[in-house]
Protein backbone atom coordinates (compact mmCIF):
# COMPACT_ATOMS: atom_id res chain seq x y z
CA UNK A 1 0.00 0.00 0.00
CA UNK A 2 1.39 3.42 -0.98
CA UNK A 3 1.76 6.15 1.60
CA UNK A 4 -1.00 8.71 1.76
CA UNK A 5 -0.28 12.27 0.73
CA UNK A 6 0.93 14.22 3.81
CA UNK A 7 -1.79 16.86 3.38
CA UNK A 8 -4.66 14.34 3.54
CA UNK A 9 -6.63 14.24 6.79
CA UNK A 10 -8.75 11.19 7.58
CA UNK A 11 -11.49 11.90 10.12
CA UNK A 12 -13.55 9.06 11.57
CA UNK A 13 -16.62 9.98 13.63
CA UNK A 14 -17.42 7.12 15.98
CA UNK A 15 -19.39 6.35 19.13
CA UNK A 16 -22.55 4.68 20.46
CA UNK A 17 -25.89 4.89 18.68
CA UNK A 18 -27.99 8.05 19.10
CA UNK A 19 -24.99 10.32 19.61
CA UNK A 20 -25.53 12.36 16.45
CA UNK A 21 -22.77 10.90 14.27
CA UNK A 22 -24.65 10.97 10.99
CA UNK A 23 -26.24 14.35 11.69
CA UNK A 24 -22.82 15.83 12.43
CA UNK A 25 -21.14 14.18 9.43
CA UNK A 26 -23.86 15.36 7.05
CA UNK A 27 -23.55 18.91 8.36
CA UNK A 28 -19.76 18.92 8.13
CA UNK A 29 -19.81 17.49 4.59
CA UNK A 30 -22.30 20.17 3.53
CA UNK A 31 -20.42 22.98 5.23
CA UNK A 32 -17.16 21.98 3.55
CA UNK A 33 -18.82 21.13 0.21
CA UNK A 34 -17.07 17.77 0.26
CA UNK A 35 -17.24 15.75 -2.96
CA UNK A 36 -19.38 12.63 -2.57
CA UNK A 37 -16.38 10.33 -2.77
CA UNK A 38 -14.68 12.17 0.13
CA UNK A 39 -17.56 11.37 2.48
CA UNK A 40 -18.06 7.75 3.53
CA UNK A 41 -21.64 7.42 4.72
CA UNK A 42 -22.72 4.73 7.17
CA UNK A 43 -21.76 1.36 5.70
CA UNK A 44 -23.41 -0.87 8.32
CA UNK A 45 -26.98 -0.13 7.22
CA UNK A 46 -26.02 -0.64 3.59
CA UNK A 47 -24.54 -4.06 4.38
CA UNK A 48 -27.53 -5.08 6.50
CA UNK A 49 -29.95 -4.13 3.74
CA UNK A 50 -28.02 -5.73 0.89
CA UNK A 51 -27.28 -8.97 2.75
CA UNK A 52 -30.57 -9.34 4.59
CA UNK A 53 -29.26 -8.90 8.12
CA UNK A 54 -31.55 -7.76 10.92
CA UNK A 55 -30.95 -6.55 14.46
CA UNK A 56 -31.20 -10.16 15.55
CA UNK A 57 -27.92 -10.78 13.72
CA UNK A 58 -25.94 -8.05 15.51
CA UNK A 59 -24.21 -10.60 17.74
CA UNK A 60 -23.00 -12.79 14.87
CA UNK A 61 -19.38 -12.65 13.79
CA UNK A 62 -20.35 -12.93 10.14
CA UNK A 63 -22.37 -9.72 10.22
CA UNK A 64 -19.66 -7.74 12.00
CA UNK A 65 -17.00 -9.19 9.70
CA UNK A 66 -19.00 -8.24 6.59
CA UNK A 67 -19.57 -4.71 7.91
CA UNK A 68 -15.90 -4.25 8.80
CA UNK A 69 -14.60 -5.48 5.44
CA UNK A 70 -17.10 -3.34 3.52
CA UNK A 71 -16.16 -0.29 5.61
CA UNK A 72 -12.43 -0.85 5.05
CA UNK A 73 -12.95 -1.28 1.32
CA UNK A 74 -14.78 2.05 1.15
CA UNK A 75 -11.98 3.73 3.10
CA UNK A 76 -9.30 2.25 0.86
CA UNK A 77 -11.09 3.40 -2.27
CA UNK A 78 -11.54 6.94 -0.94
CA UNK A 79 -7.93 7.25 0.19
CA UNK A 80 -6.61 5.84 -3.09
CA UNK A 81 -8.64 8.36 -5.06
CA UNK A 82 -7.41 11.14 -2.81
CA UNK A 83 -3.86 10.30 -3.89
CA UNK A 84 -4.58 11.69 -7.32
CA UNK A 85 -6.70 14.64 -6.26
CA UNK A 86 -6.27 17.89 -4.40
CA UNK A 87 -8.83 17.10 -1.70
CA UNK A 88 -7.48 17.39 1.83
CA UNK A 89 -10.14 15.53 3.86
CA UNK A 90 -11.73 12.10 3.95
CA UNK A 91 -14.72 12.11 6.33
CA UNK A 92 -16.20 8.84 7.50
CA UNK A 93 -19.39 8.16 9.44
CA UNK A 94 -18.01 5.31 11.58
CA UNK A 95 -14.90 3.20 11.00
CA UNK A 96 -13.47 -0.29 11.05
CA UNK A 97 -13.29 0.05 14.84
CA UNK A 98 -17.08 0.04 15.26
CA UNK A 99 -17.69 -3.65 14.32
CA UNK A 100 -14.99 -4.66 16.79
CA UNK A 101 -16.74 -2.74 19.55
CA UNK A 102 -20.13 -4.30 18.79
CA UNK A 103 -18.60 -7.77 18.56
CA UNK A 104 -17.25 -7.28 22.09
CA UNK A 105 -20.52 -5.83 23.39
CA UNK A 106 -22.54 -8.80 22.14
CA UNK A 107 -20.17 -11.44 23.47
CA UNK A 108 -21.51 -13.77 26.15
CA UNK A 109 -18.27 -13.92 28.13
CA UNK A 110 -14.91 -12.20 28.45
CA UNK A 111 -13.29 -15.14 26.69
CA UNK A 112 -15.68 -14.89 23.75
CA UNK A 113 -15.22 -11.12 23.62
CA UNK A 114 -11.45 -11.55 23.34
CA UNK A 115 -11.87 -14.23 20.67
CA UNK A 116 -14.17 -12.00 18.59
CA UNK A 117 -11.92 -8.99 19.02
CA UNK A 118 -8.82 -10.89 17.95
CA UNK A 119 -10.55 -12.49 14.96
CA UNK A 120 -11.49 -9.06 13.61
CA UNK A 121 -8.29 -7.21 14.52
CA UNK A 122 -6.10 -9.91 12.96
CA UNK A 123 -7.81 -9.70 9.59
CA UNK A 124 -5.19 -8.64 7.01
CA UNK A 125 -7.47 -5.87 5.75
CA UNK A 126 -7.75 -4.41 9.25
CA UNK A 127 -4.01 -4.66 9.86
CA UNK A 128 -3.45 -2.66 6.69
CA UNK A 129 -6.04 -0.12 7.80
CA UNK A 130 -4.40 0.14 11.20
CA UNK A 131 -1.37 1.75 9.59
CA UNK A 132 -3.68 4.43 8.17
CA UNK A 133 -5.57 4.78 11.42
CA UNK A 134 -2.39 5.66 13.30
CA UNK A 135 -2.12 8.76 11.11
CA UNK A 136 -5.85 9.53 11.21
CA UNK A 137 -8.08 11.50 13.55
CA UNK A 138 -10.88 9.87 15.54
CA UNK A 139 -13.72 11.84 17.07
CA UNK A 140 -15.55 9.85 19.74
CA UNK A 141 -19.04 11.17 20.45
CA UNK A 142 -20.39 10.68 23.96
CA UNK A 143 -24.04 9.79 24.65
CA UNK A 144 -26.32 12.79 25.20
CA UNK A 145 -29.04 11.54 27.61
CA UNK A 146 -31.93 13.46 26.05
CA UNK A 147 -30.99 12.20 22.58
CA UNK A 148 -31.05 8.53 23.52
CA UNK A 149 -34.00 6.60 22.17
CA UNK A 150 -35.14 3.28 23.59
CA UNK A 151 -35.30 1.21 20.41
CA UNK A 152 -36.08 -2.01 22.25
CA UNK A 153 -32.64 -3.37 21.49
CA UNK A 154 -30.07 -1.46 23.52
CA UNK A 155 -30.63 -0.13 27.02
CA UNK A 156 -29.35 3.22 28.21
CA UNK A 157 -26.83 1.35 30.34
CA UNK A 158 -25.52 -0.30 27.17
CA UNK A 159 -24.71 3.12 25.77
CA UNK A 160 -22.44 3.78 28.73
CA UNK A 161 -20.80 0.39 28.34
CA UNK A 162 -20.42 1.07 24.62
CA UNK A 163 -18.42 4.27 25.11
CA UNK A 164 -16.19 2.42 27.58
CA UNK A 165 -15.48 -0.31 25.02
CA UNK A 166 -14.70 2.27 22.34
CA UNK A 167 -12.11 3.83 24.64
CA UNK A 168 -10.73 0.41 25.53
CA UNK A 169 -10.31 -0.69 21.90
CA UNK A 170 -8.80 2.62 20.81
CA UNK A 171 -6.33 2.50 23.70
CA UNK A 172 -5.38 -1.11 23.03
CA UNK A 173 -4.70 -0.34 19.38
CA UNK A 174 -2.69 2.75 20.23
CA UNK A 175 -5.02 5.14 18.41
CA UNK A 176 -5.27 8.76 19.54
CA UNK A 177 -8.70 10.32 19.70
CA UNK A 178 -10.68 13.34 20.80
CA UNK A 179 -13.97 13.12 22.63
CA UNK A 180 -16.95 15.39 22.14
CA UNK A 181 -19.00 15.45 25.30
CA UNK A 182 -22.50 16.43 26.27
CA UNK A 183 -21.49 20.05 26.77
CA UNK A 184 -21.47 20.62 23.00
CA UNK A 185 -24.98 19.97 21.73
CA UNK A 186 -25.70 22.75 19.25
CA UNK A 187 -25.02 21.47 15.74
CA UNK A 188 -23.44 24.68 14.46
CA UNK A 189 -20.95 24.65 17.32
CA UNK A 190 -20.17 20.98 16.69
CA UNK A 191 -19.52 21.66 13.02
CA UNK A 192 -17.30 24.65 13.82
CA UNK A 193 -15.30 22.58 16.29
CA UNK A 194 -14.84 19.72 13.78
CA UNK A 195 -13.68 22.12 11.06
CA UNK A 196 -11.07 23.54 13.42
CA UNK A 197 -10.12 20.02 14.51
CA UNK A 198 -9.50 18.84 10.93
CA UNK A 199 -7.07 21.67 10.31
CA UNK A 200 -5.23 21.10 13.58
CA UNK A 201 -2.27 18.76 13.94
CA UNK A 202 -3.43 17.64 17.40
CA UNK A 203 -4.74 14.10 17.78
CA UNK A 204 -4.54 13.76 21.54
CA UNK A 205 -7.31 12.90 23.96
CA UNK A 206 -9.26 15.69 25.58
Amino acid sequence: MTDLQPSLTQLYVIGPSSTGKTTLCNAVAKSLSLPTWCYITEVARQVMKSQGYTRADVGTMQMQMDIMLAQLEKETQACARAGGANESLILSDRSGIDPIVYAILTAESERQARHKRDALVNQPAFQRALRRYRKAKFLLLNPVPEWLVDDGVRSLEQHERCIEVFRQVLDELGLAYHEMGTETKELTKRVKWVKQFTTSSATTRL
